[in-house]
Parts: structure tokens; sequence; C-alpha cells
């Protein structure tokens, strides 16, 4: 396994109370996480941990950004009662362009020895700058062949027009030349909304990483537009909005789904 790029197409679709769907180009990177300084010397438009046209800054992510994202990422797990495999981690998620970042989710692939994918985390961001990490381990999984299929509540509020009470259906195929990911939610055993992404790889490169740029120019900031743009269409549709349950339901919801978790060990 090793670290490249991934472009492709991410769709929404909305079922109730409305018809909405919508599809967008994108690309995303795939990155070992104990690589990143040397990665981002793929070109001198990238750079960790300073500005540049592309970048990869530390407090993108959750935790402490003077510590190394993988000691933050064993200090999650074991703070979530998971124990992560011994291999490597592999980070999809955006990079800052022209000094902006914004990632709705970003999904850490992790593998044991043998280089087999083991469990992902999912780190969500909303726009309300609020960030939470799902942990997709054996305990929430299905069966799904040789993918990743998991089923859980959903315990953070994202979008102002989707509850809170509601069941997440994830499915993933093991990163390749091909890469998708589904997320289905459920509220009241219907479906009511789900997005999928699927990507093809290309190799981690300088000229394949400017043929990104070129054909997706300013990526995040893209997608933060298309955020507040779909959510007109969605008010001007009359979608009724949801209003925020405040952080004290998030610990409710969290201790809830951990002690799920714990019972099904």
């Amino acid at each position: 396994m090793q670290s490249g790029i991934y472009s492709g197409t991410l769709r929404h679709r909305r079922f109730n109370p409305v018809r909405h769907e919508f599809t967008y180009p994108l690309f995303m990177v795939f990155l070992d996480i104990d690589r990143l300084p040397e990665l981002m010397n793929v070109s001198p438009l990238a750079g960790y941990n300073r500005r540049n046209l592309i970048s990869y800054q530390e407090r993108d992510h959750f935790g402490d950004p003077a510590r190394a994202l993988r000691e933050r990422i064993s200090q999650d797990a074991g703070k979530n009662g998971v124990v992560l495999p011994d291999g490597k981690i592999f980070l999809l998620t955006h990079l800052r362009y022209l000094g902006y970042n914004f990632n709705p989710v970003s999904f850490f692939y992790c593998y044991n020895r043998e280089d087999k994918l083991q469990m992902i985390m999912a780190e969500v961001n909303n726009t309300f700058g609020e960030t939470a990490n799902y942990w997709l381990t054996p305990n929430v999984e299905r069966p799904a062949g040789d993918n990743k299929r998991y089923r859980f509540p959903k315990t953070f509020h994202v979008s102002p027009f989707l509850k809170l009470d509601q069941e997440y259906d994830w499915t993933f195929t093991p990163p390749g030349e091909h890469l998708t990911s589904q997320s289905v939610s459920y509220e009241n055993g219907r479906e009511i909304f789900d997005s999928t992404l699927k990507l093809e790889r290309r190799e981690w490169s300088r000229a394949e990483l400017h043929r990104a740029i070129l054909r997706f120019p300013w990526m995040t900031a893209k997608v933060i537009t298309a955020i507040h743009w779909q959510a007109l269409r969605l008010l001007l549709k009359r979608v009724p909005v949801v209003a925020h349950p405040g952080a004290g339901h998030y610990d409710r919801a969290t201790a809830q789904h951990l002690g799920a978790s714990w019972r099904a060990e």
C-alpha cells in the first residue's frame, strides 16, 4: 500500500421530505501519516506545516497539532476503548489550498503488519467549527465480503437539514486502483439520505499533484461554497431546518454508543 491521489466524484441524494440530488467532481489525497513531511516535499508548490499553494497543516486535524498525528490517533483510540492494529495508517483527506482548508470528513485507514485493512476512523467536521471522530471497528461491522460495512448511531450534528436521531450504514471498498465510500442515513428505519464517493487512484508524484491542481483549482474553497449553495437550494425547497442539539447531547450520545460497543464485545 502506497500514498496516492484519488480523483472522481461525490454524489449526494436526499429522498425525504423532498427529492434533492447533486454530483460534484473532486480529488483527495491518500497519505501515509508517518511520512507526511517527506511526502509534502514532492513539489516546490507544496509544504508541510508552512504556507504554500498546497500544504498539509497539522492544525487541520483533531488534537494537539504539536504532537505527531499517529500519537493523537493512538490517544483517541485509547480514550474510546479501541486497540489500534500495528501497521500503517493512511489518511484520505483534502489538503490546504491557497491557505484555506475545510474537510467535511477525513478517513483514517488502519492496517495490520500484513497490510490488511482492519478498521477505519472517520474524522467528521461541521460548518459550526465542531469535530467528532467515529471509530469503525469490528464492534459495529456487518458482513460485506471483501468490503468493510458498518452500522452505528449518528451522534454528531452535521447538516442543519438532517436530524441527529438517525442511524448510519457506511460501506468502504479497500483502497486500491479504485476507492468507493458510501454513507446511508436511516430515520425510523427509512432511508432518507445517501452520499457516495467514487474515486480512481493516481500515483503520488509532482506531475500528478500538479495535474490535479490544474483540474480542480482551490479544491477546499469549492467544497465550502458547494455546501452553502446546496443549503440555499434546500431552503428554497422549504426543507425544515433542524436546531443544533448542543454539546451536552454529544456527550450523552457518545457514552451510549460506546456502551453499546462494549456490550457487543
